[in-house]
């Protein structure tokens, strides 16, 4: 399998959750649309977005809640993801429809988006404080999103806090976010993800 990534993007979630799996998965990363190889990214991704998960068979998932299930449920064992028929399996899929719809597209994209005016950047800036009380309130005490074990929906958690951080945002505010943030940073499938994905980011400043 191959994933087609951007250093720090949403597709670190997946790149976490395939270390966390032990999967035999290669990254790629895309950038200005080309493959590392030269090729034009769009004709792996129509939209031109991250991630992307190309299997072996040569099928494409586009989508990072789709990417992130199809990857742990190649290691059910794992507890990547509950199994399916179960109720932690529908609290996942909530939450990750709620981090891609309501934070990650309603709020994040908005904020980077280099053709995003800027009154809807002010509007998308002004909504993390609720947003982030909001997550702080799922989370409760617990240290796992769903159930007590960490999951994909910590993978991409643990990204779009990294974005808030990028962002200056004070987690003082939300001492369980806080405290989530830093304990998930030590997870080693992340510190490993992250490391890579930032060598990147410098290869690509220098």
């Amino acid at each position: 399998m191959e994933l087609f990534a951007s250093p720090m993007a949403c597709s670190l979630a997946s790149h976490i959750t395939a270390l966390e799996a032990g999967l035999p998965v290669k990254v790629r990363f895309v950038e200005n649309k080309k493959t590392d190889d030269g090729g034009d990214y769009y004709k792996i991704s129509v939209n031109g977005y991250v991630p992307a998960l190309r299997l072996d068979d040569g099928q494409v998932l586009n989508e990072g809640p789709s990417v992130l299930q199809y990857l742990a449920d190649r290691k059910p064992e794992t507890g990547l993801a509950p199994a399916w028929g179960t109720i932690e399996r529908y609290q996942l899929i909530d939450t990750l429809n709620y981090l891609s719809t309501e934070v990650h597209k309603r709020l994040f994209a908005q904020i980077f988006a280099p053709s995003s005016p800027d009154a809807a950047k002010a509007a998308a800036m002004a909504q993390l404080e609720p947003t982030l009380g909001a997550i702080a309130q799922r989370l409760g005490d617990r240290e796992t999103l769903v159930g007590n074990k960490f999951t994909v929906a910590d993978a991409y958690l643990v990204t779009l806090l990294n974005w808030c951080v990028f962002l200056k945002v004070d987690f003082a505010k939300w001492p369980t976010i806080q405290a989530y943030h830093q304990r998930h940073l030590k997870r080693p499938s992340v510190a490993q993800a992250m490391g890579v994905e930032m060598a990147e980011r410098k290869r690509r400043a220098a």
